[in-house]
């Protein structure tokens, strides 16, 4: 039998079989929950979760086929009976408008399916009265309708809107897990444990990295630019901020590969066990572990979490960098 025919066990996911596991038992028995909040880091699977859920939810008999059409309609975002609401491009938040419009499409019978979804991306995203406005749709649920929220932790919510749904933590897999989990899908052994690495133990972000090898080159030339840096005079690295100020989303995206390097220094550095992120780097990460305190691994750490907080608040972006530039050790 062929994908098409058949229900692939564990909605063909990598990893959270206990979170399938309870949707499923609330599917087939009939117990299913007006909300479902899905935490969990950027990458860990959250929003391919929420979209397999909705796939078993629409067939039949509750199981997922990936090559129905209606799964495919769900899996690009495009069914009518599911509303998607998320940050728009060049927006700093999710708008009150945006929740509005899906009150009034959540007030409509279902086309075609047993169910409408709304599902509410990245919902930490959202300013205060997008989230009142959501907070009432919670309080008074409408028949026949689930909605799905994403967010990093609860406690980036309102505690009103966590308690009103079933929340589900995601929690990253175990790098032995992880590496025989891409290996399954025809990855080689040493890129599977590579990505597995790379990605934090992350099965989405995994699974992005290795169909988007460009994003790998692009994290090469970060770390590079890095170890540039470290040995790099004030004049220089300003320079360097100056061009990070120009694109505020990639200056994110860099932001978040240096603070793996660093807390791997910072491991390193504490002389603790556990397994690094980047080992592509392990040589590089002893060498300068080697030539740095414990505080400063920390400082540099707490400096790169500062930052990417002062970016979402949005703070200028230049200003960021270059007081980044200046929490980087010389050495």
């Amino acid at each position: 039998m062929t994908e098409s025919t058949t229900a692939l066990t564990n909605w063909n996911l990598l990893g959270h079989e206990w979170a399938v596991k309870l949707l499923q038992n609330h599917l087939h028995s009939d117990r299913l929950r007006h909300a479902y909040l899905l935490t969990g880091p950027q990458g860990i699977g959250r929003r391919t979760l929420a979209l397999r859920f909705t796939q078993a939810l629409y067939a039949s008999d509750h199981l997922y086929y990936p090559e129905n059409r209606v799964s495919q309609q769900v899996a690009n975002m495009q069914h009518p009976d599911l509303s998607v609401v998320t940050r728009q491009e060049g927006d700093r938040d999710i708008k009150i408008e945006a929740v509005r419009d899906l009150q009034h499409s959540l007030a409509l019978s279902p086309y075609t399916a047993p169910y409408r979804v709304a599902l509410l991306l990245n919902f930490e995203e959202a300013n205060d009265n997008a989230a009142n406005a959501l907070l009432k749709t919670l309080e008074e649920p409408a028949d026949r309708v689930i909605l799905l929220v994403t967010a990093e932790s609860t406690e980036s919510l309102l505690p009103t809107i966590v308690s009103r749904c079933e929340v589900l933590r995601l929690r990253p897999m175990g790098m032995e897990a992880l590496t025989e989990g891409l290996t399954g899908r025809g990855i080689s052994p040493e890129q599977a444990k590579f990505l597995a690495h790379a990605s934090g133990g992350k099965p989405g972000y995994a699974l992005h990295l290795a169909n988007n090898p460009e994003i790998l080159e692009q994290r090469g030339e970060w770390l590079t630019d890095l170890q540039k840096l470290i040995y790099a005079n004030r004049v220089e690295r300003f320079a360097y901020a100056e061009q990070l100020g120009k694109d505020k989303e990639g200056f994110v995206q860099l932001m978040l590969v240096w603070l793996a390097y660093w807390r791997d220094v910072l491991l390193t550095a504490s002389g603790s066990h556990a397994p690094l992120t980047n080992q592509d780097r392990v040589e590089e990460i002893q060498t300068l572990a080697g030539k740095l305190n414990l505080q400063t691994a920390k400082d540099v750490v707490v400096a790169l979490e500062d930052k990417l907080g002062e970016i979402r608040a949005n703070v200028n972006v230049r200003l960021a960098a270059e007081a980044l530039m200046l929490k980087i050790p010389f050495v």
